[in-house]
């Protein structure tokens, strides 16, 4: 049989219409039941704290419960392969942070690619670390910790809240940057690291805010600068390091991310749902309590700077020869 020009178009048109008409009704449904939000890192710390303040947002708002699981290990990579594995149904999502860009490399056997195996859905929250050190090493700006410690090669101790973690990088990074010769000292997790801090065991530390900044405002610690690029707006009276190392930048990026095929209409469904969540000025004033401001944007903004953050640490884990104990 024959089909006449106008035939044709009404069967295309017809044809092209089903697959949209399915995803509108899909898009428009999503969620019909209980999502799992995977949070790679243990209960309590600032990661889960972020992924239950977006969890509880995005119930209120889509009318299911978003289920935190907590799957800590490995730098955050057993709870990443999780959601790597998971269906691709928009039922599964995974709160990623910077470490997922410093495993690609830090790691050299990840079972996963996480560029290419995960989808990214939403950035959330930008936080910078602090500068701080013991009030025993004779530095009360950046210029003269640098000063300080080229002329102390060795002797300065700075510690981390994990070997391979975002504090352990960005003195890798400032190390490499100013040119100082400074020794890590890994700790597990931020509060061991801050106390002997306190102690002067170790003598400085790129910490987040909330671990930190009630000894700093107690004046046991000296805070000298924050890790982003420019001033901070819930530390404005901090400069940056930036100013003193030119395009030094050590931030934390937190977002959501999910399987691989994870529907288009499913991931712009939750990209606008948790973009108003992050308008609520009642959630930005809670994200500041963590030492971070609001950072909403498209699902192409989030994948930019997974792909930036991937090359850059990556050059600090080659250069500083940083390898998993």
């Amino acid at each position: 049989m024959t089909l006449d020009r106008r035939q044709f178009l009404h069967l295309a048109a017809a044809a092209a219409a089903v697959p949209a008409g399915s995803r509108i009704a899909r898009a428009q449904s999503y969620p019909t039941r209980p999502v799992r939000m995977i949070v790679p890192y243990p209960p309590g710390g600032v990661s889960d704290i972020i992924g239950r303040l977006i969890g509880q947002s995005l119930s209120e708002r889509l009318g299911q419960a978003f289920i935190i699981e907590n799957r800590a290990g490995a730098g955050s990579s057993l709870g990443t392969e999780a959601a790597v594995n998971a269906p691709p149904d928009g039922y599964t999502l995974l709160l990623a942070g910077s470490s997922n860009s410093i495993n690609a490399t830090f790691y050299p056997k990840l079972s996963y690619n996480f560029i290419r195996d995960l989808a990214p859905v939403a950035t959330i929250i930008r936080a910078p670390q602090i500068l701080e050190v013991n009030p025993s090493v004779p530095a009360h700006t950046v210029p003269e910790l640098i000063a300080y410690a080229k002329a102390n090669p060795g002797k300065l101790n700075f510690a981390s809240a994990g070997n391979g973690g975002l504090s352990h990088l960005a003195g890798e990074l400032f190390k490499m940057m100013a040119g100082v010769d400074m020794v890590h000292v890994p700790y597990r997790g931020a509060a061991l690291a801050v106390t002997d801090m306190l102690g002067g065991q170790v003598q400085l530390m790129f910490d987040i805010a909330p671990s930190s900044i009630e000894h700093i405002r107690a004046g046991r610690l000296r805070a000298l600068a924050v890790t982003s690029p420019t001033r901070s707006e819930v530390l404005p009276d901090l400069p940056a390091v930036a100013e003193f190392v030119p395009g030094y930048e050590a931030t934390s990026v937190n977002g959501l991310v999910a399987p691989r095929k994870t529907p288009a209409d499913i991931v712009d469904t939750l990209n606008r749902e948790i973009n108003a969540c992050l308008a609520d000025p009642k959630m930005q004033a809670r994200l500041a309590d963590l030492g971070g401001t609001v950072l909403a944007g498209l699902p192409a903004n989030y994948g930019a700077i997974i792909a930036d953050e991937t090359e850059k640490w990556g050059k600090v884990v080659k250069f500083a020869a940083v390898k998993p104990e």
